[in-house]
């Protein structure tokens, strides 16, 4: 059955109309995706220049990224969840009001706390539209097939973001100051906001009103999340004191987390979600790509601009090899998912992926890019192979109504996963461009084969097909 047949066969597709409108549809909804990305990678080649700007060291800087990736983390699963019950339209519209507001905040910040204060806004913003536009997407193209090209489509226009974001940030940087990075956002979302009120229509169906939320449970995980990545990162930078209270905060926060999802009518994490292997191996696969990826990225824009002393312009051009594979292969995955099921883009990806973070053993003072450029390019081949299937894999393995919370719980991993790599991969390399911070990325080299070993080792459990 074609696409067009299939599109015709379920109530929220009969409301889109046509294929065009469709198409449109679908690319607004991938804006969602793309500002989250765009807002990782543009800021990190900012980092040096906030940091002299704001007068903030490496903890700081950790804290711009990780203030963001957290709040997304910790909230996902509960925007997904009042999606499910309120609408998946009217959450991805207030979740690109919040990011534009947000990022006018960050645009505006005077110091170092009110800039993370704001990238916390931003993360929650995201945390609204993501798996809203993920659901809308999956709802909308109904049939595996047609699926697995629109999840394809979704990840390669929402991974352009990767080669954009160190390109654009860069020039920004270098010419009218790292403000504008932020700034930036704020005229898409109007126009984002407006594309879903004139073309989205709420899919048919009935949603989850009178399905309790689960507030303590949507309280406490970005509490426990939170807590962790700066335990991490207070440990990592030697603040002993503040690492032991951060630690025991977070345990005492992860365990009131758990006896309230036990309590809980309608928990986040339903226990038989938790039980599902399938459903747990995508996750773990997320939460490997993104550490590596996000922890390498971090770690070697410090080497390229701090330790090589290169402007941030040049350090977003060096940083193209991961991007680019990234956003090309993408849709590629997205065929191969059609074709041959999720499992041969993963078990490939995961092994070219572990293959080019061996090379990171060749680092060397001074910022030398031969090293990085293997590692660089074997991520990001990895990871556009990776990044559609293991999507569509998260969603395989749930029933058709908990399509928000597979949407949120994948992405949750992967915030998860950029939050720990940071926070991890800075405390491990440390200050750049220090002596210390060469063997640093030597030991992060087997650090990373280690999480891309255990992810291959996860593609045995997703759903084949």
């Amino acid at each position: 059955m074609g696409s067009t047949t299939q599109a015709t066969d379920r109530p929220g597709a009969r409301e889109t109309g046509t294929v065009p409108r469709r198409g449109a549809m679908l690319a607004i909804l991938c804006a969602g995706m793309f500002l989250v990305l765009l807002d990782v990678t543009i800021v990190n080649v900012a980092l040096p220049g906030i940091g002299r700007a704001l007068g903030t060291g490496l903890p700081g800087l950790q804290g711009v990224v990780d203030g963001y990736a957290v709040a997304i983390a910790g909230l996902l699963l509960g925007g997904g969840a009042l999606g499910d019950r309120i609408g998946h339209r009217r959450m991805t519209m207030l979740g690109f009001g919040l990011f534009g507001l947000a990022s006018l905040a960050c645009g505006a910040a005077p110091g170092a706390g009110p800039l993370i204060a704001a990238r916390v806004a931003q993360g929650a913003g995201a945390a609204l539209l993501l798996p809203g536009s993920l659901a809308l997407i999956t709802a909308f193209y109904p049939g595996r097939a047609e699926q697995a090209r629109a999840l394809g489509v979704w990840a390669g226009i929402s991974s352009t973001a990767l080669p954009a974001g160190p390109l654009l940030g860069g020039l920004l940087v270098d010419t009218i100051g790292w403000r504008w990075i932020f700034l930036l956002n704020v005229p898409i979302t109007a126009a984002a906001i407006a594309g879903v009120r004139a073309l989205v229509r709420e899919p048919g169906g009935p949603h989850g009103r009178d399905v309790p939320l689960d507030r303590a449970g949507m309280v406490l995980a970005p509490l426990t999340l939170g807590g962790l990545v700066w335990t991490v990162i207070a440990a990592g930078h030697g603040h002993r004191e503040t690492a032991a209270v951060t630690a025991a905060l977070t345990l005492a926060a992860a365990a009131a987390f758990v006896a309230a999802e036990r309590r809980a009518a309608a928990p986040m994490f339903p226990g038989g979600l938790l039980r599902a292997p399938a459903f747990l191996g995508a996750g773990g696969i997320a939460l490997a790509m993104n550490l590596v990826t996000n922890g390498v990225l971090f770690v070697a824009t410090l080497q390229l601009q701090q330790a090589g002393h290169r402007s941030a312009l040049a350090a977003g051009a060096m940083l193209l090899p991961m991007a680019v594979p990234l956003a090309l292969l993408a849709p590629v995955s997205g065929r191969l998912t059609a074709r041959f099921g999720t499992r041969v883009p993963l078990t490939a990806g995961t092994a070219v992926a572990a293959a080019g973070s061996l090379s990171l053993l060749g680092a060397a003072p001074g910022g030398r890019y031969g090293a990085l450029l293997p590692a660089l390019l074997g991520i990001g081949i990895g990871d556009g192979l990776i990044v559609t299937a293991v999507v569509a894999a998260a969603m395989r393995a749930v029933p058709a109504e908990h399509a928000g919370l597979a949407g949120g719980f994948n992405n949750t991993a992967r915030q998860v996963g950029t939050a720990l790599g940071v926070a991890v991969y800075g405390a491990v390399a440390g200050p750049a461009p220090r002596p210390a911070f060469t063997s640093g990325l030597h030991v992060l080299a087997w650090v990373s084969v280690a999480l891309w070993l255990a992810a291959l080792a996860l593609t045995r459990v997703v759903p084949a097909r």
